[in-house]
């Protein structure tokens, strides 16, 4: 990409609509979608040999007397050891990096604006993957990594939205192309961080991860020319503190917002077991034998990723095919549509745990059939949910909605976690059948909340002028 002159929005701080240098798109989205996309090959390399990594070594005697304060911090976890204690740890981690992007969005909205927020995050993630690189600093490593995230994560989403003007159509379509970057680094990271991981060693893994994040650095510090003008930068503080109130149907719109975040964390439990219980199972009966060798587990999130992004792809076309021809389904009924593929993508590993002997090796069949209808079913819930809350949130605090937004993957992580530490107690096919229902009872609840509440989520209609 070339160094241009800074691109000046209008008052919003949105860029013209003129400003279609990337795929149709403004030049900034190409630079926010490639910063994500190293973040997200950090993120996720990492995550993916993180079970895998205290189960078969950090876990084991030898390896976990050397973690700083790990004593103290397993007494939070009443007593757990090996596999549901790893599976805790994954949960807590896992939900806390959702859970500071609250923080995160408030120093945005308050403090240091978004850009300075997002850079901030990414200095403190570095850090915390290069820490990985350290069985002494793993706890230590997990607060890092915990705390930038919070900085980074709602904010560079929050920028995806700003870059266009609430009448710009070409919002949804933007963060499809944001979370095709997102599957980009996804695919990439467990064919570098989760291969030298699992084949050199653990720590070489992890310090891969923190390279990748770097890059990420340097293409946002890049891009930043491209960005439109903050509204934190552009008032002063008197200006801040003359803002008008938020209107009451803004209120009403942010509340009918928080009562969706409870069930979208339900809907992605069956997603979010992907890095946790599923990689375990993955490893222990999958036939992954190919050649003679055994192909490294965390290549299955390589799999999830290659298909999440061609159905990611492949249904952004296909609405785009369909809104020609017919009425274009709303953000929920897209969601509802996707609880059901959910479902389906459950249903495929119950079968392939029933229709397997014990004492046999899982062909990867029935597992490469859940992850097709699990993408589907992601291709319609989680970047559609983000951009309706981006759509709905009110301007003065949609970076702070955003990080709120986040809460749902707490929650989910929260319950992926818990739930995740009964795989070795719990049949498998009942384990996986509680996943399918975890899918069809929010797909319910997202029903009934359109059609109860969904009116809230419209956009306000324009005044219409009055004659003279």
């Amino acid at each position: 990409m070339t160094v241009a002159e800074p691109i000046q929005g209008d008052a919003s701080g949105a860029l013209p609509a003129s400003d279609r240098a990337f795929l149709g798109h403004p030049k900034g989205l190409g630079y926010l979608a490639f910063t994500e996309a190293w973040e997200r090959f950090s993120f996720y390399g990492m995550q993916a040999l993180l079970v895998l990594y205290m189960v078969n070594e950090l876990l084991l005697p030898g390896h976990v007397e050397n973690v700083a304060l790990f004593e103290e911090f397993r007494a939070l976890f009443g007593g757990l050891d090996g596999q549901p204690l790893a599976s805790a740890i994954f949960g807590t981690y896992a939900a806390s990096v959702y859970l500071t992007p609250i923080l995160g969005g408030w120093l945005a909205d308050r403090v240091l604006g978004k850009r300075r927020t997002v850079l901030l995050g990414a200095i403190v993630m570095s850090i915390g993957h290069f820490l990985m690189a350290f069985e002494q600093s793993f706890l230590f490593a997990l607060l890092a990594l915990v705390i930038g995230s919070g900085m980074f994560k709602g904010n560079i989403a929050s920028q995806v939205g700003s870059l266009y003007k609430p009448d710009d159509l070409r919002r949804a379509d933007a963060f499809q192309i944001f979370f095709l970057g997102i599957n980009a680094g996804v695919i990439a990271s467990p064919l570098v961080v989760g291969t030298l991981g699992e084949t050199v060693g653990w720590h070489y893994g992890f310090g891969a991860a923190g390279i990748g994040m770097l890059i990420g650095l340097a293409i946002y510090v890049a891009g930043q020319k491209h960005l439109p003008a903050e509204h934190f930068e552009a008032q002063g503080k008197a200006e801040r503190a003359a803002r008008p109130p938020m209107s009451r149907r803004e209120w009403l719109a942010t509340f009918a917002l928080l009562l969706l975040i409870p069930v979208i964390a339900l809907a992605i439990v069956p997603n979010n077991q992907i890095f946790n219980a599923y990689l375990v199972w993955g490893d222990e009966r999958f036939d992954l034998m190919f050649m003679g060798e055994k192909l490294p587990t965390t290549w299955l999130v390589t799999l999830d990723a290659i298909v999440s992004v061609s159905f990611l792809a492949g249904v952004a076309l296909f609405y785009r095919w369909y809104g020609k021809r017919w009425k274009e389904p709303d953000e929920l009924t897209k969601i509802i549509i996707g609880t059901g593929f959910s479902v389906l993508g459950m249903l495929c590993l119950y079968t392939a745990a029933i229709s397997t002997a014990p004492d046999e090796k899982i062909g990867l069949f029935w597992p490469v059939m859940f992850h097709v209808l699990n993408s589907i079913g992601f291709a319609h819930m989680l970047p559609v949910s983000l951009a309706l809350f981006a759509k709905v949130a009110p301007k003065a605090i949609n970076a702070t909605v955003i990080g709120i937004y986040y809460l749902a993957f707490f929650a989910g992580n929260s319950i992926v976690g818990w739930v995740g530490g009964w795989y070795e107690s719990m049949a498998t096919p009942a384990f996986w059948l509680m996943h399918a229902g975890f899918a069809a009872v929010s797909g319910a609840v997202f029903i009934l909340y359109k059609l109860a509440l969904g009116r809230l989520l419209e956009p306000e209609a324009e005044p219409t002028p009055s004659r003279g």
